[in-house]
């Protein structure tokens, strides 16, 4: 593969593994650890892969792969909530203040779902997958992923209830169209 290739690959799908890395692992040193890691693995052994239309399927399984090995392992890596005060890096761009404090409030309630429920959330809500992507990333089978979106969503609903109460929640904008590929 040659480095222009690669380039673009990482261009192209590390913003969405980043966002499903920090749905995992809660905290940006981690996601970024599990990102980094997974591309890595990508320019090691990716050339392996024979169909490039994969590739996006094949690096959200390595990298979820990646964060049930770091949490089997018990590793444990410096957070940056973990950093002395005052050497915390600052954001690189300010985001509109009304929606950061709504994202923040779908984020926070996002990780108060359990782990099993959230992956599926994260896949199919946030980075567009469909339930045979989202299947085979989680090594899955269809209905178990269904019944976990179902679930996953009721913790979700139950957690933004809580957090917004006389809030409506709403569905996700075009939810429907992404149930097969």
């Amino acid at each position: 593969m040659s480095d222009e290739t690669f380039t673009r690959l990482v261009d192209q799908h590390y913003p969405t593994l980043y966002r499903f890395a920090l749905s995992l692992a809660r905290n940006q040193a981690d996601a970024c650890d599990l990102t980094q890691q997974t591309f890595y693995i990508w320019a090691t052994h990716g050339h392996g892969l024979r169909d490039l239309a994969k590739a996006k399927t094949w690096l959200f399984t390595t990298l979820y792969r990646e964060f049930l090995r770091g949490r089997r392992r018990g590793a444990r890596v410096t957070s940056i909530e973990e950093l002395p005060p005052g050497a915390e890096e600052l954001a690189d761009v300010e985001i509109d203040q009304a929606r950061r404090l709504d994202g923040g409030l779908v984020l926070a309630a996002l990780g108060g779902v359990e782990e099993i429920f959230r992956a599926p959330l994260t896949l199919f809500y946030l980075e567009g997958h469909s339930y045979q992507e989202i299947a085979a990333i989680l090594e899955v089978p269809i209905g178990t992923v269904m019944s976990r979106l179902a679930r996953g969503k009721a913790q979700l609903r139950g957690a933004l209830t809580a957090a917004a109460p006389g809030a409506q929640v709403v569905p996700f904008p075009g939810a429907e169209r992404r149930k097969s590929p």
